[in-house]
């Protein structure tokens, strides 16, 4: 009997990680040191993550979510005839479990999770260099802009999210900073913002180029637009306007490509991206460019270009009735 027993454990833990989509997940490389974003090193664990709980909304396949009564209207106030955009705009870097932690100076502590923070000297702020003496130059005094600095720690799994991020003489500091579990669904407190307006976590939501190369994104993505509402809607936690009107779109709001639109015209990547924007969607997270989703500043990623000349515009979209946190597949059964 013990050695029946034994076999069976044995089978157990042998049994393959599926993540939320059924795809098996491979063992995860320790990361030893600090590893940029766009390397084969970065892919091989990235690869292997279930970023968020298998029922996160992240995670949430949105394809037969009903269409929000109000969607022709909301389209309208973001642009219908506006075109469909994308920003090299979030790198990240991944980092090993012993990276020594830095204290940072936070100019609103009010809503900032405390630090220290594990940031290497080499970490790249989002609108910079990524590496050498241009991007020191550019950590200390670059152009002013979100200046996000966006940090993994996957044996942790957990995420370290900067907004407005400098280092000077004295060493760090920054506007804001959100430390999320990436193996929970914990919202930041209600009323709280993060590195993102919404108070949402951005790295969960870029597209990458192990996704785009494995020919399946298998999560939402991060939109902004420009003008939104005194309002957020699940999972976002936080409003940034002061307008109560009711058809600009809520922090938060999902956006869905509609299911006839063809893109057969477009290259592989291009294809796979926004496959992902007819089952997963897109989450308003910031106010900014109407339509621009959030792509990391990774050059193999290849054909965005044929996004460009209105390829596709606003109207291709359309809202849809969100799940809330009881909801969908987080249902209690």
């Amino acid at each position: 009997m013990r050695s029946l027993l034994a076999l069976a454990f044995l089978a157990g833990a042998q049994e393959p990680r599926l993540n939320h989509e059924g795809r098996t997940l491979p063992p995860t490389p320790p990361v030893t040191r600090p590893v940029l974003f766009g390397t084969p090193e970065a892919d091989a664990v990235l690869s292997t993550l279930q970023v968020m709980p298998k029922d996160n909304p992240w995670n949430e396949d949105i394809s037969e979510r009903p269409v929000h009564p109000d969607s022709d209207k909301i389209v309208d106030t973001v642009g219908r005839n506006l075109r469909f955009r994308w920003n090299h705009d979030m790198p990240f870097m991944l980092v090993p479990p012993n990276q020594p932690r830095v204290d940072v100076l936070m100019e609103d502590p009010g809503e900032s999770d405390p630090g220290p923070f594990p940031i290497p000297d080499d970490a790249p702020v989002e609108g910079g260099p990524l590496s050498g003496p241009d991007l020191a130059k550019y950590q200390r005094e670059g152009a002013d802009g979100d200046r996000h600095l966006i940090l993994v720690d996957p044996a942790a799994m957990k995420l370290y999210e900067l907004f407005h991020v400098y280092r000077g003489a004295s060493g760090w500091k920054a506007s804001c900073a959100a430390i999320f579990d990436l193996t929970t669904n914990k919202l930041r407190p209600d009323g709280w913002t993060s590195a993102d307006a919404a108070g949402l976590p951005i790295f969960p939501a870029v597209v990458r180029y192990d996704e785009v190369a494995r020919g399946s994104i298998e999560h939402a993505l991060r939109v902004t637009v420009r003008k939104t509402r005194k309002a957020y809607v699940y999972p976002a936690t936080h409003y940034a306007s002061t307008a109560p009107a009711p058809f600009q779109p809520r922090m938060g709001e999902r956006f869905r490509l509609k299911k006839d639109v063809d893109i057969s015209r477009f290259p592989p990547h291009v294809q796979v991206i926004l496959k992902a924007l007819k089952k997963y969607g897109m989450i308003v997270a910031d106010n900014g460019i109407e339509w621009a989703i959030s792509i990391a500043p990774d050059p193999r990623i290849q054909g965005l270009e044929t996004l460009d000349h209105k390829a596709l515009k606003g109207g291709d979209f359309e809202v849809i009735v969100p799940t809330g946190p009881d909801e969908g597949p987080r249902a209690r059964r």
